[in-house]
């Protein structure tokens, strides 16, 4: 247990502006899921939801300070923070006509009050830096608390706003993704998809999160199948393998007179793929281990030699 963690138990707590869960420090067993509660965060003073009932805090496996709940939220700060969600919208509409009068080149997304409304939160999209300092003014006037302004990227959008995917489910980073991986064309590649970047982007512009769910399988499937362009003999005819479907587990072969589809268990029968796979891995394995050994004996000759030198 980290020392800075006195606390008896640590508990899982959302927000409305994030699916993911964030672990605060309690004394008491008593909580519940679904149980509104006060949380100390690093933004003020915000109302949250008990996702994690209190887990005791020798379990806990991080190392970080934990914050602290506050107390369970009475009728009280549920009206609040009901009231500040409404002043919230007013606030957004207040900063959007404010930041085109600044003709600031910035796009409001979302605004939220910290439950003693100590602090007002903007985020916006923005293509450039914006220098809103007299913008933050402004708003200080009319709106009399703590401003701050959160410039965010368009995955953090759509994760805020959500949607439904092409799958026809809700967006997994609205719905259960806590950290965004970088995604890469190569992963549609290494999938065999038709390289269409706009059918492969998500409501954020950018390529599928789902992109990487399947990609490991699709390598370790694709280990069992001959590399496009590899030429086999069957029935003593030529042929080259120009597609394969890891789904359906088929091979594609052709030459210039024909063009014929096996399974793989069909091509591994008529051609012994793995067999002469597993022949050219073992003569790849013996080379890599003359080469080493040589390389030793180089290096051990060179080295007698460098001592004879110097006696």
């Amino acid at each position: 247990m980290s020392p800075e963690n006195k606390f008896t138990y640590f508990v899982g707590i959302t927000f409305d502006n994030a699916s993911r869960s964030y672990f605060f420090g309690y004394d008491d067993k008593s909580l519940q899921n679904g149980d509104k509660v006060v949380v100390e965060t690093v933004r003020g003073i915000e109302l949250g939801t008990v996702t994690i009932a209190p887990i005791e805090i020798a379990k806990l496996k991080s190392e970080l300070e934990l914050k602290p709940i506050l107390r369970k939220a009475t009728e009280s700060d549920i009206k609040i923070d009901n009231l500040n969600k409404k002043d919230a919208v007013e606030a957004l509409k207040i900063c959007d006509v404010e930041s085109k009068n600044l003709n600031l080149d910035m796009r409001l997304i979302s605004c939220e009050y910290t439950l003693d409304k100590s602090k007002v939160i903007f985020s916006y999209l923005a293509d450039d830096r914006v220098d809103f300092r007299e913008l933050l003014k402004v708003l200080a006037h009319r709106l009399h608390t703590r401003i701050e302004l959160r410039q965010i990227g368009t995955r953090d959008k759509a994760k805020s706003i959500g949607g439904l995917g092409v799958c026809g489910r809700e967006l997994c980073c609205s719905s259960f993704l806590n950290e965004f991986d970088g995604i890469s064309i190569n992963r549609a590649k290494n999938q065999m998809l038709a390289i269409n970047v706009p059918k492969l982007s998500g409501h954020c512009g950018k390529l599928m999160c789902c992109l990487k769910y399947e990609d490991d399988i699709y390598t370790d499937c694709k280990a069992n199948f001959p590399e496009i362009g590899r030429t086999f003999f069957i029935d003593k005819v030529e042929y080259k393998v120009t597609g394969i479907n890891v789904i359906s587990e088929t091979i594609k072969l052709e030459n210039e007179e024909n063009i014929i589809n096996l399974t793989l268990e069909d091509f591994t029968k008529q051609t012994h793929f793995r067999e002469k796979n597993k022949d050219r891995d073992n003569n790849q394995n013996k080379e890599r281990h003359h080469f080493h050994h040589k390389d030793r004996r180089d290096n051990r000759d060179n080295n007698n030699k460098e001592n004879n030198e110097k006696k």
